[in-house]
């Protein structure tokens, strides 16, 4: 075993640079004519955001701003997991969006079946939201990064730990 190379798929985002995405949201919300004296609001708790506008075209407008903070920042718009528009007090719609990260067992089941079947000098196992990917050679690892990577899956997966 000890000649064994491994690296780990997680899912993953910087939730400083999240927070960063906002801030500028936030910024660029006081600061256009459309948006500013709103009264529109972005809220993140946790994994949750919260936008809360007068109307469904300004919610969208600001839901627009924060992707492409977010794409500047590096973070993949797969994090988000969009909530249903749902009228809030006074008039105004709110929409809370999930931030999503780690892989789901279904997820984890499916990227260790496809390795398995796909390149079976590797060995994957399950790691709690993690998936361990282990093999003797390098080529082999890189090539099962090419195996995982072209599958499209709908969160963004990294490769860490690679030892």
């Amino acid at each position: 075993m000890a000649g064994d190379n491994s690296f780990d798929i997680v899912s993953e985002y910087d939730h400083q640079e999240m927070v960063n995405a906002i801030d500028q949201t936030q910024r660029e919300m006081r600061q256009r004519y459309d948006l500013k004296d709103s009264g529109s609001h972005i809220t993140l708790d946790k994994d949750v955001l919260t936008v809360e506008a007068p109307s469904d075209m300004t919610l969208r407008s600001i839901v627009d701003v924060l992707e492409s903070k977010m794409v500047r920042r590096g973070l993949d718009l797969k994090i988000l997991s969009f909530g249903s528009l749902e009228a809030a007090s006074g008039g105004t719609v709110r929409q809370r969006i999930t931030l999503k990260h780690g892989l789901s067992p279904e997820l984890a089941r499916s990227v260790v079946k496809l390795i398995r079947d796909q390149a079976p000098k590797a060995k994957a196992q399950i790691q709690g939201d993690a998936v361990r990917v282990s093999g003797k050679s390098r080529d082999e690892l890189q090539r099962v990064q090419q195996i995982v990577r072209a599958q499209d899956y709908d969160l963004p997966l990294q490769f860490v730990n690679y030892r």
